[in-house]
């Protein structure tokens, strides 16, 4: 299938503001790049490339004061099928792990596993290694916050929204990466674009998403607490520790957001 997306993002900037953007797709699908996702500014301004410490492709400008639009188009080759399942894929013991899966068993920004230890063994202590562990931690978030758009808040942590039993995607991926590390399970917040093909109606607004992968039996698996069921046109932009390492923008000056719209859809050949 063939997967069209991209966005429209406007900001109101009271003066010149640097920006670090997390606006393109992942590396590791570059290679299903048909129209390559080349970011646009207007006004046009210089701007410089790099790859950031957790592998995502970053961009560095500075926005002048105004109004300042981003905006991209591309068209990405998938597969079409489901996110993969693996029931049996076993938990490694924490001697075994790989030391760049490390990193990923620590507590960080939004993901407080000092707050939630005790909670997450009370929880899933007795549940079965693995991928059955995994899959019971993302039950239990799916059933335990209740998803709304006017719940959104930047700064709700995963004890939060473990504590106010509401929020989005990022919430439900927040607090799911946070028991999984509290399991000694190594678990990264992913982000990027997933569309409504292959679910009914009704459908919400369009907007990025937000989802987890955790490591099992030598490898990263997707995991998604917010849907809960495997989905297909999921195409990542970026990984990290948790929304921090993968936010859409980070400026450094004031500004507000004026439009926002983000398009994702299947395409004919």
């Amino acid at each position: 299938m063939l997967i069209s997306f991209g966005f429209d993002i406007v900001y109101d900037c009271k003066q010149p503001t640097p920006m670090l953007l997390n606006l393109n797709v992942h590396a590791s699908r570059a290679a299903d790049l048909l129209v390559p996702d080349l970011l646009v500014t207007e006004p046009a301004v210089p701007r410089s490339a790099y790859h950031d410490g957790f592998g995502n492709w970053c961009t560095r400008l500075v926005a002048p004061a105004g109004l300042f639009k981003l905006s991209t188009r591309g068209v990405l080759k998938d597969s079409g099928a489901l996110d993969p399942v693996h029931p049996h894929a076993h938990q490694h013991d924490i001697a075994t792990l790989p030391e760049d899966a490390l990193t990923f068993l620590l507590g960080s920004r939004y993901c407080e596993t000092d707050l939630l230890m005790n909670t997450a063994w009370q929880l899933f202590g007795t549940t079965p290694l693995g991928w059955a562990r995994v899959q019971a931690i993302c039950d239990f978030v799916h059933n335990h916050i209740a998803f709304a758009y006017t719940d959104a808040r930047n700064t709700r942590t995963a004890f939060e929204a473990f504590n106010e039993r509401k929020g989005v995607c990022r919430d439900y991926a927040h607090l799911a990466v946070a028991f999984c590390r509290c399991m000694n399970i190594p678990a990264r917040y992913c982000a990027g674009y997933l569309g409504d093909m292959g679910v009914p109606p009704p459908y919400g607004p369009m907007d990025f998403a937000g989802w987890f992968e955790a490591y099992l039996d030598g490898a990263w698996h997707t995991f998604d607490p917010r849907n809960n069921i495997p989905r297909l046109g999921r195409v990542l932009m970026a990984r990290g520790r948790d929304a921090t390492d993968v936010a859409l923008t980070t400026s450094f000056g004031p500004n507000t957001l004026a439009s926002f719209q983000v398009y994702t859809d299947e395409v004919g050949a």
